[in-house]
């Protein structure tokens, strides 16, 4: 979609911080970029670090392995309205796909959980190497979409400890995506947490126990049943569109 209030122009990460005047030093992944995109020295364009700022400034320097970039202009960007997501220890490709778009969309954290469908998934993305490849595409999706703000990524967790780890943040909502809750539409809150089931659905008292711990509710996305990443996605969008107009 395009940004009507930013310039079209090519963003890169550096993962510090970012002042007027100083040289920012970018991945040989980066300069790959940069040659594919036929940027030249002089050209302009834009670092994020995915901690609230944003800066401008001139490709000065392009080799085979790295670039840089002279900031001349730095932007404060404020975080975006508290909006946690859970999702399921699932599948690998399918989970990289929804941590892509959860970028895109702002999402403020992203806690991964085992239920007890998820032991039953052959190629499931766990671990800290799979972590560092969610972080991978998350990066690569806020330089797509120019975004400002990375999403913070937690390890994977049980659900009775995920439900504490929610109930430990003051959060405005705690939805459960479930076909049979009211509508998300419906709904208006100032900030929110968000919870995917596994692929198969809950185990009943899995259910049972989410919806009797701290404030969790039932929301539904229509009358058909989503696969995980796809109830992920939609529900981010719209709680995204929802937060922004309250």
């Amino acid at each position: 979609m395009e940004r009507r209030d930013r310039a079209s122009l090519a963003t890169f990460f550096a993962d510090e911080s970012l002042a007027v005047g100083a040289t920012i030093e970018l991945s040989e992944g980066a300069a790959q970029h940069v040659r594919v995109r036929r940027l030249a020295i002089g050209d302009t364009v834009q670092v994020t670090n995915g901690r609230g700022s944003i800066a401008g400034g001139r490709l000065a320097r392009l080799t085979k392995k790295g670039a840089a970039v002279e900031v001349d202009r730095v932007d404060e960007v404020a975080r975006p309205r508290v909006l946690r997501l859970f999702v399921p220890v699932a599948d690998r490709e399918r989970t990289l796909w929804l941590a892509e778009k959860s970028a895109e969309l702002a999402v403020t954290s992203w806690h991964p959980v085992h239920f007890r469908r998820s032991a039953s998934v052959s190629s499931r993305g766990e671990g800290e190497p799979f972590r560092r490849k969610v972080h991978a595409r998350m990066i690569a999706a806020l330089e797509q979409s120019a975004g400002v703000w990375l999403p913070e990524i937690t390890p994977e967790t049980s659900l009775p400890d995920a439900l504490v780890r929610a109930a430990g943040a003051n959060v405005g909502e705690r939805f459960l995506m479930d076909r049979d809750g009211s509508p998300l539409v419906a709904r208006g809150p100032s900030a929110a947490d968000v919870m995917i089931g596994p692929e198969g659905g809950l185990e009943p008292d899995e259910r049972t126990l989410i919806l009797e711990h701290h404030g969790w509710v039932p929301a539904s996305l229509g009358d058909t049943t989503l696969r995980f990443e796809t109830a992920g996605i939609v529900a981010v969008g719209i709680l995204r569109a929802l937060l922004a107009n309250s």
